[in-house]
């Protein structure tokens, strides 16, 4: 005999369901394609913040990004990106 264990939010997914009588979306491609376009705006603003760097690692930043054909806050950003994405790790 299998037995299921279910994490607390299955367990309140299923409540749902099987109490409250829950009802279909009438146009559900719609309503998803409302919200990938919405979380879509939502992670692709940029916002503008200061950051203080030491001289010398500026000046190597703008060295890079010059070699690499950008501006060296798009080198910056990717950078940043990269990290928290984690695909750039720390020594």
């Amino acid at each position: 005999m299998s037995h299921t264990h279910y994490s607390p939010e299955e367990l309140e997914i299923l409540d749902f369901i099987e109490n409250e009588n829950p009802k279909s979306i009438p146009d559900l491609a719609n309503e998803i394609a409302q919200l990938r376009a919405s979380v879509k705006a939502k992670m692709s603003k940029k916002k503008a913040i200061n950051l203080r760097l030491l001289e010398y690692d500026l000046q190597s930043i703008k060295t890079e990004a010059i070699s690499a054909g950008i501006p060296y806050q798009t080198l910056i950003s990717s950078i940043l990106h990269q990290y928290v994405q984690g695909n750039l790790v720390a020594k």
